[in-house]
Order: structure tokens, then C-alpha cells, then sequence
């Protein structure tokens, strides 16, 4: 059994959808030897992280950076998980109202302190909100689980 975690933040709700998504697919019929763990990055804590084989972000844009409470969370767990997590893979989902780019960009500075391997492109929803788009945090989710299931990530 491969262990999942899915951590996000929201507010307006609309990262909420996307998490929703991300976590439908992570948890599909067609994936069964992984164990799917969802945590608010206020409640997550490096226990979770230690836990987890592979794991997803997710975070609104918050004035071109990740939101706060994304922040927070890699605050407290960083120093605990720095060489305890190497090479475990990675994926993200940024909902924007501007491009993104400031807020994938600092989670994968970040990120890259910790050595893990980001495995797929982040799923990023920019400008007015496009609920067709949440397939594609659905296949996020689904193709995460799948990948550590099946040992390719």
C-alpha cells in the first residue's frame, strides 16, 4: 500500500472545487493499492509529510506568491522533513487571478530545498474560473495515485 497526501488551502472556494477534483481522482475505483490522507495546510504538520510517499499541493494565488497558509505549513515542516523526504514525488494546483507563475514559483523554490521531484505539470486555473478545467485536477489526482501504485513515481 502507497500513501497519498493532498494538502491545500482556500478561501473563495473555487481551490476548494479543484481540491475536490484532485481528490476524486486520487481516490477513483481504479486505483486501489494507495491510501489517499487530505489535510488543510493549516491542520497539516510534518508527520503527514513523513507519511506519505508522494503528495499534492494546492493553493490560490495570494498577491503573486502561494497563500499564507501554504506558506506556514512548509515553515513548519521543513526543517523536520529536510533529508527525510528526498526524491518523493511531487505534483501542484495553483487557482489565480493573475498568471500563477509567483505562486508555483515559490512553492517550487521551496520544494527544491526538500529534493523531491515534482512528477507532472501543476494544474493552474488563471483569470475567470473555468470549471472544465477540473478534469484536468481530476487526471492530476488520479494519475498521481496511479503512478505511485503502479512504483513508476
Amino acid at each position: 500500500m502507497k500513501n497519498l497526501l493532498i494538502i491545500y488551502h482556500t478561501q473563495s472556494g473555487t481551490t476548494s472545487q479543484m481540491a475536490d477534483a484532485v481528490i476524486r481522482g486520487a481516490s477513483s475505483d481504479d486505483v486501489a493499492g494507495v491510501d489517499v490522507r487530505v489535510r488543510s495546510a493549516l491542520e497539516a504538520d510534518a508527520d503527514d509529510l513523513l507519511w506519505a510517499d508522494g503528495f499534492i499541493l494546492g493553493t490560490p494565488e495570494n498577491f503573486g506568491y502561494m497563500s499564507g497558509a501554504m506558506k506556514y505549513f512548509l515553515d513548519r515542516v521543513y526543517y523536520e522533513c529536510i533529508d527525510k523526504v528526498n526524491g518523493r514525488p511531487y505534483a501542484l494546483f495553483v487557482r489565480a487571478g493573475n498568471d500563477g507563475t509567483g505562486a508555483i514559483n515559490s512553492l517550487r523554490r521551496i520544494l527544491t530545498g526538500l529534493a523531491v521531484k515534482e512528477v507532472q505539470e501543476p494544474v493552474l486555473i488563471a483569470g475567470n474560473f473555468d470549471k472544465a478545467r477540473l478534469d484536468e485536477c481530476e487526471e492530476l489526482g488520479l494519475t498521481m495515485a496511479a503512478g505511485l501504485e503502479a512504483g513508476i513515481f
